[in-house]
């Protein structure tokens, strides 16, 4: 999944919610389990506190009798962690055995000082362990009394991280799953732009012309507007043509016929014309096929599959060069394809393999490969070589300008080589030039393939 992607992002927000409410609620939970934990067992020590003011008003005229365990065998084992104590005016005037001879840190203000008054906390006991301790005031006739009793908080502490532990792996269970549900409702929620985009696709290779299919509520607009730009951007195509063809028939005749008129006549004048016009009418079509390559070009779905149209020029070319014993070899990948149309593949291809044929001393060879571009994009490597003389750095560059040729003995107008050149660019590849193994040139044609 990319991180800039909007199923990342929505993961990303729904994640990052889901744990912080987790977190949240835990804290919460824990909070209220320990306030009930406090609670019960202050409820506890609260038992015993009364117990002890029962036993303190039975012996109001001598306090310092007051003694016992009170239904706890802790209260008599030397510090213990359970204790009880009894002070007026700040003196202790009774306490249990399990405090031996140390007493209770009571506070100082506290509301337990009165009638009916109650202090809870906690505080350090006699050996340093944590304590929970419940004051509670009493009058008894007309003296006044503090009643302390205090418990290890080890007991709280222990029942409140169990609890604590059972409720993070609870929650911890619950996130997870929390986190793969939400996965699953991004992935299940963007699957209809994942469609569009499937669709798209199929229709950039050519499989499909058109988004098939029921779309979600939300997006079925989307791909009615892409439909309808899809099926716009095939009528201009369809209409640069048809001007392109136009204006092809309309410039050819006037420049035949200037050029036939140009024939009947000896005159150098009428030399000259015949001359430009021929140049005229190379200049014209060498820029309407630019025209219409563009057009092409810019055809979404266009696609070809490279096998038929590669062994069908081999074919050609050996038939157009069988008096000269030229053999032309053919290589091609499986399931290679252009991402383009079919003519403009034979005009390219055609273009090298003439080029190679006419240079040849008897063998030509033309492969096609299947590559991975960058981002993974397919891409075709198509490799015209000829055992001929072939061409220095220089005159590699040379040959690729428009109109150059390097042998004005052979036929032809110079123009196969940029046409390629300029074709190529069209569609984002390229046409490179260097030394075949076989000894000749080696063309080398890279252009975007499905």
């Amino acid at each position: 999944m990319r991180t800039d992607s909007l199923a990342f992002r929505l993961f990303v927000a729904a994640a990052v919610w889901s744990v912080v409410a987790l977190v949240a609620a835990g804290l919460v939970i824990n909070t209220l389990y320990r306030q009930s934990v406090e609670r019960g067992f202050d409820a506890r020590l609260d038992v015993y506190a009364k117990t002890i003011i029962a036993a303190l008003v039975d012996n109001a005229a001598s306090p310092e009798s007051v003694g016992g365990t009170f239904g706890e065998p802790r209260f008599g084992l030397p510090l213990s962690g359970w204790y009880w104590q009894v002070e007026e005016a700040g003196k202790v005037v009774a306490a249990s055995p399990s405090l031996f001879d140390a007493p209770l840190k009571m506070p100082t203000s506290s509301v337990a000082a009165t009638e009916g008054g109650t202090d809870r906390g906690y505080i350090e006991g006699p050996s340093g362990q944590t304590l929970r301790m419940l004051v509670l005031g009493v009058n008894v006739g007309s003296r006044s009394f503090r009643v302390a009793v205090a418990g290890s908080a080890d007991e709280v502490a222990a029942d409140i991280a169990s609890f604590r532990n059972n409720v993070a792996l609870t929650l911890g269970i619950f996130g997870v799953g929390l986190v793969l549900t939400t996965l699953f409702q991004v992935r299940y929620g963007l699957r209809p732009l994942d469609r569009i985009r499937q669709a798209l696709t199929a229709i950039r290779n050519g499989e499909a012309a058109r988004l098939e299919g029921h779309f979600a509520a939300e997006i079925e607009p989307l791909a009615t507007e892409l439909d309808a730009l899809l099926k716009s951007n095939q009528e201009i195509v369809e209409r640069a043509r048809t001007h392109v063809g136009n204006l092809a028939h309309a410039l050819k005749t006037p420049l035949s016929v200037i050029a036939n008129e140009a024939r009947t006549s000896s005159d150098p004048f009428a030399r000259k014309v015949e001359e430009q016009a021929g140049i005229m009418r190379d200049q014209v079509q060498h820029y309407l096929d630019r025209a219409r390559m563009a057009a092409r070009v810019n055809v979404i779905g266009a696609r070809t599959d490279a096998a038929p149209a590669i062994e069908s020029l081999a074919r050609a070319m050996r038939r157009i060069h069988e008096d000269r014993g030229i053999v032309v070899e053919a290589t091609v990948a499986p399931a290679a394809r252009f991402r383009g149309e079919r003519q403009d593949l034979e005009e390219m291809v055609g273009n090298l393999l003439d080029n190679a044929c006419k240079w040849a001393s008897g063998r030509v060879a033309v492969a096609v490969e299947r590559q991975s571009g960058e981002g993974g994009a397919q891409r075709l490597r198509i490799t015209v070589d000829d055992d001929g003389a072939g061409l220095d750095p220089e005159q590699r560059a040379e040959a690729l300008r428009r109109g150059r040729r390097l042998d004005e003995t052979r036929p032809g107008s110079g123009l196969g080589l940029s046409i390629v050149t300029e074709l190529a660019e069209l569609y984002g590849g390229r046409l490179s030039l260097d030394t075949s193994p076989a000894g000749g040139l080696r063309a080398v044609l890279d252009l975007p393939g499905i």
